[in-house]
């Protein structure tokens, strides 16, 4: 998805700103049409999509029916649990499953054809399928593509469709498939938008206005101005114009260009005797929403006259009058105003806090189909092999959408979604999906690589520097007080006033007060612990009830809990239980919630609460949580033996466009959390040695001693290997990187300082200050920041190589994202998209990799090389990687603490994986060299009867193995501290 963290769309050239219990039944509720806001037609009720759901016990599969299934005497089904669970239609199993993906990200400087001289390379390197941001034309300037303008169009700037069929070739030849990353839930609110133009110009007379998840109670608002409309007519910075490009009358504000409606023409041009403004009147009286494209071709023609100059200067000077202007905006179907308003008077559904992507109501046929056309052409095709599914929460009903899609793509298409599943939080299994995009195995490799004994120490040493007392959840809750009171003001109030109408109109609601149903309403919003449920226009499911019932226990726990009976009727509106004369906004007020509480989460943990709450920044990651209570050894076990279980065939990601680190750097700082006093100690080291940059502002010192603790633990994260003190060029450049990453990190924690209100004074002291350490004067700093890092590196490294295993071996599609095949210490976006040396790590592949040299560690050649290797033996043996039984293996002995195994088992294969894990300690004193065979001394593994009687072939030394009960690590490691067995 585009950049969680942008703060909300400006105007081009803006001006510089100054400084209740839940009944355990209820009946299933009416599908009647919804309210103005939701339908999808002038004269029909919302499109409506039928989907009960036939479970068959023996089979273990979920069948989806609907009328256009059925129509086509087609059905639809998921069978349950391991892999063997195949998308089937007509009873053939013909899914998809990608041995690896790797991601690239287009723009920026990649295209099509740069893409597809990759190809050779991605072929050597072993990838599977290549899974490609999105392709289709996005706003001009896009640099990721999640704002897509036209969804039946693939973008020229990348190529175009000639480029992409060039690709889809290049691809075929070296037998890789393609895996698109698609955006069903927005598109740009921008004028390059051929829909969202239409609306703007038409309103809802438009034939797109229906596309769109809009409040047409009112006009649409389009918060792109700098102050009011008033203000900037008021200042001459509002003119008219006719614009030639676009055919139409406009407002013109700097670089932008509003349409007028046709219907307001003659309000325009009222007083201005000019021929062309006559010829101009008569085509506006003539128009229509259904032949717009017609009356623009003639526009453009009557611009394109010798006499436009006549017009122009009379526009000109009707524009000087403020007044006037502010009549003829009032007569427009939209509304301009300024962007800051955007959060609490926003007419449309939008992405998050990006007011530029307004929400697509792709529940209903109609839009679906125009959306998807070119998409599902890919797929039928041949040319596209699987789809990925952008911010699959924010959709009004993700089961039934993606029903939809897999009926529309196919049984063999390959679909997973982009979905964050909290701890303990499992994917729904009656989704026609392999699974999701990984952020869930990310947190669990947390679980197999921190320490958890050393990591209460490091909270508590936080604790103490921030001069607090820390509370996560307290703080998260704060943190979405403030997004449910300001960030989300409008949603809020619209939620509210739709509770408000629905208990008007039920009589045994008694007299609920306004503030009371708000109070409730939000104290239910706070204690929301899940990005969502996933409740339809009939209530809530089973499981969703369940934790319904759980969160409004929480809730009443409070010290200070909202009214029972206001809570309680917002209970019975989200499961269902209303008269049937108000079931229609009672749907309505349950799809609004649930597309709420997503964005209401995202924005609060992960774009807040990540960076405000720092003791191990290596956790505050998409898909975790700061400071959680880490399990070990047997919580990954058994996270990774329940992903065998539920989702094979999900992608494993250790790095994706929207992570907030890269994967090495999460590895090292995992590995300097394992050293809680040595960090402290060098921390104060550190502040002592540099107190003279910090600055006193009247709001105190900045920076505060806990984003000192923030700005050291980052650079140690990113600092890259071969950097030395007195590299005045690789100062330069990593100084660039981290003062634009410390910038976002302080805006994003909404303290001292944000992206609507920023304070540039306590920027500018901090950014100096992380400036200050990486200037001439600091090289005595450095040089100590560099010692002290040394084992902390390679320790860092070594978790690394073992995440990479992880990745490539335990359950699950290993997904590469560009570039992390090397060492990977990129930052959060936009650090993380640039684009990778992919020449160096062409040439990685023909460099010698000595798994003994630690250097091979440090620099990446290692995991790129066990990457190659291990992905041609996923090629070759489909069925053990992706069908193989995940078995746990223990170990003994003085390191046994240090070891990671597990198995993966078939009934003719076997493999084997043991790792090294807490290094830092095993490390101390050794510098940069490897621990020897005898850190291993007395360590075994000790193996199952399941892997009992077979011999293994060790795939770096091609050593054949006859263990019996037990593998001897010091043998295993004589070479290497790690080891990788496949049966022979």
């Amino acid at each position: 998805m585009p950049a969680r963290t942008s703060r909300t769309s400006r105007p081009c050239r803006r001006p510089r700103a100054s400084a209740a219990a839940i009944p355990t039944s209820s009946r299933r509720i009416s599908k009647t049409s919804t309210s103005a806001s939701m339908r999808t037609s002038r004269t029909g009720g919302r499109a409506r999509w039928p989907m009960p759901i036939i479970r068959n016990a023996e089979q273990g599969v979920c069948e989806f029916r609907h009328p256009a299934l059925l129509a086509r005497n087609r059905r639809g089904s998921f069978t349950l649990g391991r892999l063997e669970s195949q998308i089937r239609v007509g009873g053939a199993s013909s899914l998809t499953i990608p041995t690896s993906t790797y991601r690239i990200q287009f723009r920026n400087g990649m295209t099509f054809d740069r893409a597809a001289a990759l190809v050779p390379y991605l072929k050597r390197l072993g990838i599977g399928h290549l899974y490609a941001s999105p392709i289709f034309t996005a706003a001009a300037g896009s640099t990721h593509g999640y704002d897509v303008a036209d969804a039946n169009e693939i973008d020229p700037t990348i190529g175009g469709r000639e480029g992409f069929d060039r690709l889809s070739d290049a691809l075929k030849q070296h037998g890789i498939g393609l895996i698109l990353d698609i955006v069903p839930n927005h598109m740009a609110a921008s004028l390059e938008n051929r829909w969202w133009r239409s609306v703007v110009e038409w309103g809802e007379d438009s034939r797109f206005s229906h596309f769109f998840d809009a409040d047409w109670t009112r006009r649409l608002t389009l918060p792109f101005l700098g102050e009011d409309f008033e203000a900037v007519a008021g200042k001459g910075d509002m003119a008219l114009c006719l614009d030639p490009d676009a055919g139409c009358l406009a407002f013109c504000y700097f670089d932008s260009r509003y349409p007028l409606s046709p219907a307001t023409y003659a309000l325009a041009l009222d007083g201005i005797d000019h021929p062309l403004a006559e010829r101009i009147r008569q085509a506006a009286a003539l128009a229509t929403p259904e032949d717009e494209d017609d009356f623009h071709a003639e526009m453009k023609q009557l611009g394109a006259t010798e006499d436009r100059a006549g017009l122009d200067a009379a526009l000109a000077e009707m524009a000087g009058d403020p007044a006037r202007l502010k009549v003829l905006h009032d007569a427009q179907p939209y509304r301009l105003m300024n962007w800051r308003d955007a959060p609490s008077d926003l007419s449309y559904r939008r992405f998050f806090e990006i007011t530029g992507l307004a929400g697509l109501r792709v529940e209903t046929e109609e839009v679906f189909s125009e959306s998807h056309r070119l998409t599902i052409e890919l797929v039928l095709s041949g040319q596209v092999d699987g789809l990925r599914i952008d911010h699959v929460d924010g959709l009004a009903d993700p089961r039934g959408y993606l029903a939809r899609l897999r009926e529309a793509v196919g049984a063999d298409c390959y679909l997973v979604v982009e979905k964050i599943l909290a701890r303990n939080e499992r994917l729904p299994s009656d989704w026609p999906v392999a699974g999701t995009t990984g952020y869930e195995f990310i947190a669990a490799l947390s679980e197999a690589l921190v320490d958890r004994e050393a990591l209460p120490r490091l909270n508590a040493l936080y604790g103490e520097v921030a001069g607090r007392t820390l509370d996560p959840q307290a703080e998260l809750r704060e943190a979405k007080a403030r997004m449910v009171d300001v960030n989300f003001a409008g949603e809020f109030a619209r939620l509210a006033r739709l509770a408000g109408e629905i208990a008007a109109g039920h009589d045994d609601a008694g007299r609920i007060e306004e503030t009371a149903l708000k109070t409730a309403l939000r104290d239910l919003l706070l204690a929301f612990p899940i990005y969502r449920t996933y409740g339809t226009d009939m209530g809530l499911e089973p499981a969703d009830r369940h934790r319904l019932t759980e969160i409004l226990e929480s809730v009443r726990a409070l010290p200070s809990p909202p009214q029972p009976q206001a809570l309680g009727f917002l209970a019975r509106i989200l499961v269902g239980d209303v008269t049937g004369s108000e079931d229609a906004r009672a749907a309505e007020f349950r799809t609004r919630f649930q597309q709420l509480t997503g964005p209401l989460m995202a924005k609060s943990l992960e774009d807040t609460l990540f960076f405000r709450l720092n003791p191990m920044i290596g956790l505050n990651e998409v898909g975790g949580e700061p400071m959680p209570e880490i399990g070990g050894l047997p919580e990954f076990h058994r996270l990774m033996a329940r992903r065998f279980e539920e989702q094979p065939a999900g992608l494993s990601a250790t790095s994706t466009h929207d992570t907030k680190r890269g994967e090495d750097a999460r590895a090292r700082l995992y590995a300097l959390g394992e050293a809680p006093e040595l960090w402290s100690g060098a921390l104060s080291r550190w502040r002592h040695m540099n107190r003279a940059a910090v600055q006193a502002l009247p709001a105190g010192p900045a920076p505060e001693p806990e984003v000192e603790w923030l700005i050291y633990q980052a650079l140690a994260g990113v600092w890259p290997q071969d950097l030395t003190a007195e590299d005045v060029d690789g100062l330069q450049r990593l100084e660039e990187r981290f003062v634009a990453y410390l910038e976002k990190a302080l805006r994003e924690a909404k303290l001292r300082t944000g992206w609507d209100q920023p304070d540039e004074a306590y920027e500018a002291a901090v950014t100096d200050y992380a400036r200050q350490l990486l200037s001439p004067d600091s090289v005595d700093f450095r040089r100590d920041f560099i010692a002290f890092l040394s084992p902390v590196l390679l320790a860092g490294a070594i978790n690394g190589i073992t995440q990479t295993l992880i990745k490539l071996c335990a359950p699950g599609i290993a997904d590469i994202y560009q570039g992390s095949e090397g060492l990977d210490l990129s930052l959060v976006d936009p650090d993380n998209r640039r684009p990778p040396d992919f020449g160096a790590l062409i040439a990685g592949l023909d460099c010698t990799c000595d798994p003994a040299d630690p250097q091979a560690w440090l620099d990446g050649r290692l995991k790129q090389r066990l990457i190659q290797h291990l992905l041609a033996h996923r090629g070759r043996r489909p069925d053990l990687f992706a069908k193989g039984e995940y078995v746990p293996l223990a170990a003994s002995g003085e390191r046994a603490r240090q070891i990671l195994a597990f198995g993966r088992r078939t009934a003719d294969q076997s493999l084997l994986v043991i790792a090294p894990r807490l290094m830092l300690g095993v490390l101390e004193g050794r510098g940069d060299r490897l621990p020897p065979p005898d850190a291993w001394r007395d360590t075994a593994v000790h193996l199952t009867e399941r892997f009992g009687g077979r011999r293994f072939r060790d795939l770096v030394s091609d050593d054949i193995l006859d263990p019996g009960a037990e593998l001897e690590v010091r043998s295993l490691f004589a070479t290497r501290p790690f080891a990788i067995l496949l049966s022979t």
